[in-house]
């Protein structure tokens, strides 16, 4: 087998010295008075009414207005605009700077003023009047309008905190002694508990529909936020009629405790087709307390690049089943790194609690406060490992650039592939991170093995069968190798972010 290389392939003392002319921190605000009922649903006991419930919860859900600076917009609805539906309904957003958008007649915009942009509801969750409600509900409104009671009494609410990547946010009004829901513990809620959505759909206050619920855990839901955003979704779904308007109501359990912030529903019409979403009351209510306290949601971080894994991935790992989150990357000077942990490792609980894959663990992880000691099992070579990590602060999400890195020619290294060492030319060309270290695949036949487990141009081998691969030569070396293997493990890296693929070569 032949191999051809493209041609050129704060000192401690400094900050005590410092210490007294620091600014003193701020100190975190206080919490309101939460009420929260942990105990778990009683068994059985069916009812025949749930007046007594819908009676309890009712008061504490208040209807939503937001009103935006915009020019005269005849003909609007508000009661079809809350924002998570608008996509529904082929509704352009307003403002939003798209030129096919519809702009005012020449010499008729005029000044802009508040006008009624959407309506959608909210959950009062403390007597001194904190509320919660949903990102998209309040997102970009120049005016919060809250209404309150059977006498309908309005304020005008301040915005506390948002936070998008959960759809999560606060609001405070100006008032006492008002009726707070009661949290009960989103954790123990099961599929197929009697639950109850109370909202305020298409502007028909205190409407109230009955479901189950009918999966918990649900992910990759489309709420209209940036799609290079960070999301942690683990939805309650629910056939509880939800519609528009009822995004930031409540979803409550048959004592009329909360269990989730109804959040988006998924329909091929706008309406409901009994599939909602809620956000569960213990992730909203972790958001609000950081949101209240310090005025940011701040998330453990424990600095790893996971992947879920496949059947195959979990025999070379010798895993029993696919239960787990492969760490396919440790980031340098990370919590993990500096705890031990390893690529190859697969983490399967946290704090005693069982990880099924990538995504439990992230919301795991995010659900805890930065400074955390995170009790880690580990599965590594078929054995258990038990590690403790401090976890840091989450940075802000960063993008990867999609360019395409030219191709290379004569396909030949690993069946198929032919690979370059990395140098200053080959970083720049394929545009590489700075520390990317193994070989970049500079060319590669598309009916190889290798193209078919999903490699690409300008992504670098790390690894093979757990073994690193630094130079074309021992690329070479390694081919040679691995000739009679059927399968072959491969770390890659693409554009920084690592996993591992299993290329199964062709008989």
């Amino acid at each position: 087998m032949k191999i051809r290389r493209p041609i050129l392939a704060t000192s401690i003392a400094l900050l005590a010295a410092l210490a007294p002319f620091a600014p003193a921190a701020e100190e975190p605000k206080p919490l309101p008075a939460i009420k929260v009922d942990a105990a778990p649903l009683p068994e059985g006991g069916g009812r025949y009414s749930f007046a007594p419930v819908v009676e309890k919860v009712s008061p504490s859900v208040v209807t939503i207005a937001t009103s935006k600076l915009q020019r005269r917009n005849a003909n609007k609805n508000p009661y079809f605009n809350d924002p998570m539906f608008r996509r529904y309904f082929g509704l352009p957003d307003e403002d939003n700077g798209d030129e096919d958008s519809p702009k005012p007649p020449k010499g008729g915009g005029g000044k802009k003023r508040l006008e009624r942009a959407g309506l959608g509801s909210g959950v009062v969750v403390a007597a001194d009047g904190y509320i919660l409600t949903n990102n998209h509900v309040i997102d970009g409104a120049d005016e919060i309008i809250v209404t309150i009671g059977k006498d309908k009494h309005e304020y005008k609410a301040t915005k506390i905190g948002n936070d998008p990547a959960t759809d999560v946010a606060v609001l405070k009004i100006d008032a006492t002694n008002l009726p707070a829901v009661i949290f009960a513990d989103s954790d123990k809620t099961r599929v197929g508990d009697v639950v109850i959505a109370v909202g305020n759909p298409f502007g028909l206050t205190q409407t109230v529909t009955m479901g189950i619920v009918s999966a918990l855990g649900r992910k990759g839901i489309e709420r209209g936020v940036s799609s290079g955003a960070t999301h942690y979704e683990d939805f309650i779904q629910t056939d509880a009629s939800i519609n528009p308007g009822n995004s930031g109501g409540a979803l409550v359990d048959a004592e009329g405790r909360l269990i989730g912030i109804n959040t988006a529903i998924f329909s091929m019409s706008g309406g409901n087709q009994g599939i909602g979403f809620a956000v569960p009351g213990n992730l909203a209510r972790g958001v609000m307390e950081s949101l209240i306290k310090t005025g940011k949601v701040s998330r453990g971080f424990l600095g790893v690049a996971l992947q879920p894994l496949s059947e195959d991935l979990a025999k070379q790992f010798k895993m029993d089943g696919t239960n787990g989150a492969l760490v396919a990357e440790v980031t340098g000077k990370s919590p993990a790194e500096k705890a031990g942990l390893q690529s190859g490792d697969v983490v399967v609980e946290v704090g005693g609690k069982k990880v099924e894959g990538p995504t439990e663990l992230q919301m795991t992880i995010a659900s805890m406060a930065p400074g955390t000691k995170a009790e880690l099992k580990v599965i590594r070579d078929g054995k258990d490992k038990q590690f403790t990590v401090e976890l840091g602060e989450r940075p802000g999400d960063k993008g990867l650039a999609a360019a395409q890195p030219p191709k290379a020619t004569d396909p030949d290294v690993l069946d198929g592939v032919t690979v370059a060492d990395i140098d200053a030319e080959t970083r720049k060309q394929y545009e590489l991170p700075e520390g990317t270290k193994g070989v970049v695949i500079a060319n590669i036949d598309p009916d190889s093995p290798s193209a078919e487990a999903g490699l690409k141009v300008g992504d670098v081998i790390m690894e093979a069968n757990r073994e690193p691969v630094t130079t074309a030569k021992q690329a070479v070396d390694l081919s040679e190798k691995l000739k009679k293997e059927k399968k072959v493990l491969l770390r890659v890296s693409t554009k920084g972010a690592s996993r591992y693929v299993v290329v199964e070569r062709k008989e």
